[in-house]
């Protein structure tokens, strides 16, 4: 009887053994899964990212939420302050316009360096583009406009340093934004007015170009010329439009004594250069090898967009054009532009690079007198 007992205890004992209880499966049940993936297939690659995919997760993630606090902030600035809300629009396309406008320049310079391409061998929009935007290249001195705007943002970062001094640039932008902001940041009605002021500024001097024409009659040798050049006076002092024929008739004037390009006085290259909205505060050698400088690059725009055709010209395109070479464009209709502007190529396409002295003169001859300029 006692050894039933024991042999069932030893029975009992091996029993609980070899059945694990409740606890112990389920800690094999946790651990079988481990087991076979540690000798089973390989891990699918969806369950965990990999470092640079966290890394693009994360971007993507930090530039939803900038996006969705900008809007906010969007809508709040125009629910609470639409005034100023117009002027931060303007001010982030301007940036966005600034930022894309220097950018296309590198790349065109950059072209140039690489396929050793000069200036006049671009295309028009090429030129152009780079005339208005970039500061330096074989002419330093006509491509000055981005080079003034960078001058124009760097002053107002300097005197933005100080604390709380951004509040006292936003107030200056706002009372002088035609001195502290350059053109990207102009509102359509304000590129209209500031247009309007600069071209006011270079009428001023009309007259006193035409006077030195009139007193550099008597010096003309040939008589004949002498009677055309009286008589393009005469027309344009009573309001006539020149045709075409009157001014290249005068080509021989302009070519040497007494107008040519070298034999300009220190008073006339001043005039011609407000009349280019050029600084005239200059000395005389260096006026007239800004003149010579921005008339040559003008005299190349025109034989570049001879080739391109002026009807591919879009209607900004013509403005600007037109407004650069004299004319007050901002107020005359497209087709009347387009005109002129024929006129112009005509006579600069005829002209030697000896005769230039006439194409900046042209820059009063030619428009002072056009229907609608005269405001």
């Amino acid at each position: 009887m006692a050894l039933s007992r024991v042999c069932w205890a030893r029975a009992a004992l091996w029993g609980s053994a070899v059945t694990p209880g409740p606890y112990v499966t389920r800690k094999l049940q946790l651990a079988r899964p481990r087991a076979g993936l540690a000798w089973g297939a390989p891990r699918s690659s969806n369950l965990h990212l990999s470092p640079k995919a966290d890394v693009k997760s994360l971007i993507s993630y930090v530039v939803t939420k900038t996006k969705v606090i900008n809007g906010k902030y969007h809508r709040f600035l125009g629910r609470h302050f639409p005034r100023f809300y117009v002027l931060y629009t303007i001010f982030m396309k301007g940036l966005q316009m600034f930022w894309a406008d220097a950018k296309k320049a590198r790349r065109i310079k950059t072209y140039m360096w690489k396929h050793n391409v000069k200036f006049h061998q671009l295309s028009y929009r090429e030129m152009e583009h780079l005339r208005q935007v970039w500061a330096g290249g074989r002419y330093p001195e006509v491509h000055g406009e981005f080079r003034r705007d960078v001058t124009k943002c760097l002053f107002l970062g300097i005197i933005s340093i100080p604390p709380f001094a951004n509040y006292l640039v936003f107030l200056l932008m706002y009372l002088f934004p035609r001195q502290l902001l350059i053109q990207h940041f102009w509102t359509p009605k304000q590129q209209i007015d500031f247009l309007d002021i600069y071209h006011a500024l270079r009428k001023q001097s009309h007259p006193e170009i035409l006077g030195y024409l009139e007193r550099v009659i008597p010096l003309v040798s040939d008589a004949g010329l002498r009677w055309h050049m009286t008589e393009l006076c005469t027309k344009i002092q009573h309001g006539t439009h020149p045709a075409i024929h009157d001014i290249l008739a005068l080509r021989e004037c302009f070519s040497n004594h007494p107008l040519g390009m070298n034999q300009l006085h220190a008073l006339q290259m001043k005039a011609l250069s407000r009349a280019m909205l050029l600084t005239p505060y200059l000395p005389s050698f260096l006026l007239r090898h800004r003149l010579k400088t921005h008339t040559t690059v003008i005299h190349q725009l025109d034989k570049a967009l001879v080739k391109l055709g002026i009807g591919h010209l879009t209607p900004q395109e013509v403005k600007s054009a037109c407004y650069l070479r004299g004319l007050n464009s901002t107020h005359i209709a497209e087709e009347r532009c387009r005109t002129w502007l024929g006129e112009w190529l005509q006579i600069s396409c005829s002209l030697k690079e000896a005769e230039l002295s006439l194409l900046l003169h042209n820059v009063v001859l030619l428009s002072i007198n056009y229907t609608g300029s005269r405001r």
